[in-house]
């Protein structure tokens, strides 16, 4: 995995549900069938809610047109990023969308132990409120030794709490394969 990852970044606001990350209709399709997997990616973040609540300004979508892949690498997010069910696809759409790390002020459990746990991403948690000091298109080079991000768009820095053994087991490609590489099983 890069130390360094630079992307554009993706800002989100509080309380973003997995039904938001990846809608339940959306759950039909094989995560083994890579033509299948592709859907989880194509439907990231396509449940935009009436009033917008908890999306960028403008509504911008995160994948364009019939695209699976995302112009977006970095999720800027707010408090109780992941709530609702225990939906393990949720990370999973976003990796599939090409997103490499999730930074948000706090998660719920579920969702930051299914990305952990399934290699899918890099959850950071920030040590300050980051969705209204960054915009959506920002780049944004998030340094995974240092745990610092910079806004490159605008040259400001932010503090990222330490990522500990989570780190590892993410490089590993989920805790199986670090179980696995660790000699544990």
């Amino acid at each position: 995995m890069e130390k360094k990852i630079t992307g554009k970044a993706y800002v989100l606001g509080d309380n973003i549900d997995t039904d938001q990350i990846i809608p339940a209709e959306h759950l039909v399709y094989s995560t083994s069938d890579p033509e299948e997997l592709k859907k989880y990616g194509h439907y990231a973040l396509s449940s935009v809610p009436a009033d917008g609540a908890g999306l960028p300004n403008g509504f911008t979508p995160f994948i364009i047109g019939d695209n699976y892949k995302s112009d977006y690498k970095i999720i800027i997010g707010g408090s109780n990023f992941g709530s609702g069910s225990s939906r393990e696809h949720a990370p999973l759409a976003l990796q599939v969308a090409g997103v490499k790390v999730v930074i948000a002020e706090s998660y719920a459990r579920i969702f930051y132990r299914n990305s952990v746990d399934g290699g899918f991403l890099v959850p950071y948690v920030s040590k300050e409120k980051l969705n209204d000091k960054i915009k959506t298109g920002d780049i944004i080079e998030v340094d995974l030794e240092s745990n610092k991000i910079k806004n490159l768009s605008n040259d400001s820095s932010y503090q990222l709490f330490s990522l500990g053994d989570v780190f590892e087991i993410v490089e590993a490609g989920g805790l199986f394969e670090y179980a696995r590489t660790s000699g544990m099983i």
